[in-house]
């Protein structure tokens, strides 16, 4: 078989041009493909809904790589264990009701079970603006990561969806610019950003539940940016709350939808 360079890019070109294409009306898009995006992904494609992830960096899995501090195993609670096996992500007891996994190993798994549930992923594409009509949340507004980083003067694209997601870690970055443009009220008891307060494992993970849920008509938040938006602590490297804020953003979205 002779190889064509033509042919390779004309390969890559069209056939990314389609899913992107594919990905410009949704029913939802989430910014952020952290361990809460991915795994929200992934439960809202089991529920039939079409979801595609916009991530700004190279790669997917926000922290969850890097483990803590470099050493790359992450603790999993008790509560958040199903959802390991259920993404055949190999775990071992280190004590009653903690478990460590591979970092890298559970980032993979993540990733690709959620595309193969049937969810785009584009990496090195961001969110920088959302679209806001009737007082809803309707769109995202998105540009490449590399012309954020570059400082240059492109202008984006807008997408349309029926919900939106914000995943995007602790500096949730989708809620931020809705408040910083859209002159609005969000659903914190200050009605804007409350911001995440210090390192306290057992009430972050308590928390980023309860944080997990619609912020403004349209916009939903997951994973470290609910804690971020509502006020909750950071909890550092266990990362079963995002996980479980993950599938609870899914089950919330799904019920609204189909509702």
């Amino acid at each position: 078989m002779r190889l064509d360079e033509i042919t390779i890019s004309k390969a890559i070109i069209e056939t990314f041009s389609k899913d992107l294409v594919g990905s410009l009306d949704l029913e939802v898009a989430i910014a952020g493909a952290g361990p809460a995006g991915l795994t929200a992904g992934f439960y809202l494609a089991q529920g039939g809904v079409k979801t595609t992830i916009f991530e700004r960096n190279l790669r997917v899995g926000g922290g969850m790589p890097g483990g803590g501090i470099m050493f790359n195993k992450i603790v999993v609670q008790e509560p958040a264990r199903e959802i390991l096996e259920e993404m055949k992500i190999k775990h071992q007891e280190y004590q009653k009701g903690y478990y460590t996994a591979s970092s890298l190993e559970a980032t993979s798994a993540l990733t690709y079970r959620t595309i193969r549930a049937g969810v785009k992923i584009f990496n090195l594409i961001g969110v920088e603006d959302v679209m806001v009509k009737e007082g809803r949340v309707n769109g995202f507004v998105i540009n490449w990561g590399a012309v954020k980083l570059a400082g240059l003067h492109v202008d984006p694209i807008g997408i349309r969806f029926k919900m939106g997601m914000d995943a995007t870690g602790h500096q949730c970055e989708v809620i931020r610019k809705l408040e910083e443009k859209g002159r609005v009220r969000l659903a914190t008891s200050s009605g804007k950003i409350v911001g995440e307060g210090p390192m306290w494992a057992e009430k972050g993970e308590e928390a980023i539940l309860d944080n997990t849920r619609e912020v403004f008509p349209g916009l939903y938040v997951a994973g470290m940016a609910a804690n971020a938006v509502f006020g909750g602590p950071r909890m550092g490297p266990i990362f079963g709350g995002m996980l479980l804020s993950g599938k609870k953003a899914a089950q919330l979205i799904i019920k609204e939808l189909k509702g």
